[in-house]
């Protein structure tokens, strides 16, 4: 036998049924954002380039719509990883995901008001 004595393994400890539930929701949201993204491109393509039905412009609305819906996607999938991958910080990293929404919907809409200014 080895005189050397293993390590006990340490444990994390149990994924509660809640923080399953909560990340779950997070990429939900996410998948949700991705596909109005992915439609809402998609619509614009068939409509614009192969059927030539309407000629649409790139306006600043719809560039704004594109960003904000792709960075929200961008950021719910990145928060559901954290999430996955801490979940006793899940509080801290909830609240900065709200902070930092909030802040992007600002910028968003001022960016959008200077600019039709």
């Amino acid at each position: 036998m080895s005189k050397i004595r293993k390590k006990q393994i340490e444990r994390k400890r149990t994924i509660s049924e809640v923080d399953v539930k909560f990340e779950k929701i997070i990429q939900f949201s996410g998948w949700m954002f991705l596909l109005v993204l992915g439609a809402f491109m998609g619509i614009w393509v068939l409509v614009d380039d192969i059927l030539n039905m309407v000629t649409l412009n790139l306006n600043e609305m719809s560039f704004s719509f594109i960003i904000f819906i792709g960075t929200n996607s961008a950021v719910s999938f990145g928060l559901a990883t954290q999430i996955r991958k801490n979940p006793e910080k899940k509080r801290s990293y909830f609240l900065d995901w709200l902070l930092g929404e909030f802040l992007i919907c600002m910028f968003a809409i001022f960016a959008v008001a200077a600019y039709q200014w």
